[in-house]
């Protein structure tokens, strides 16, 4: 889908292969994001770094955000709780929790402070919700 909405049964949409409540949880948590932030798109990585729910075509984002990830991880060696990358035409951000990874893209010039910590709260009641 190239319209930027969090795909759904309802419109269409591809989701991730893990169902059920934490694909639905996923894409609220995405949702909440494009309400709240100006994001391009996103995806929600589960704990094993599978793709619960993206903005996007899955296979896209799963391996985007799973090669930003583990790039991320490799520049320190060990695994990172938040990243942020900006190029000329746009920024990408990434939070990790303990059961959860969000990625969003975003235009140039965010306050990534306030980006960052809206995906913060995203995740922390996301993974309050997959408890």
């Amino acid at each position: 889908m190239d319209d930027g909405k969090v795909p759904t049964e309802a419109n269409g949409g591809r989701v991730g292969a893990e169902g059920g409540r934490a694909r639905s949880e996923a894409e609220s948590a995405l949702r909440e994001l494009q309400a709240g932030s100006r994001i391009w798109g996103g995806a929600v990585l589960g704990e094993r770094g599978e793709l619960l729910a993206a903005t996007g075509a899955n296979e896209v984002w799963a391996e985007g955000a799973q090669s930003l990830m583990a790039a991320a991880d490799a520049v320190g060696q060990v695994a990172v709780a938040h990243a942020h990358v900006a190029t000329d035409e746009g920024e990408v951000y990434a939070v990790r929790g303990s059961t959860r990874t969000i990625v969003v893209v975003a235009p140039r010039f965010q306050l990534a402070s306030l980006m960052l910590a809206d995906m913060r709260a995203s995740l922390r009641q996301l993974e309050k919700e997959s408890e």
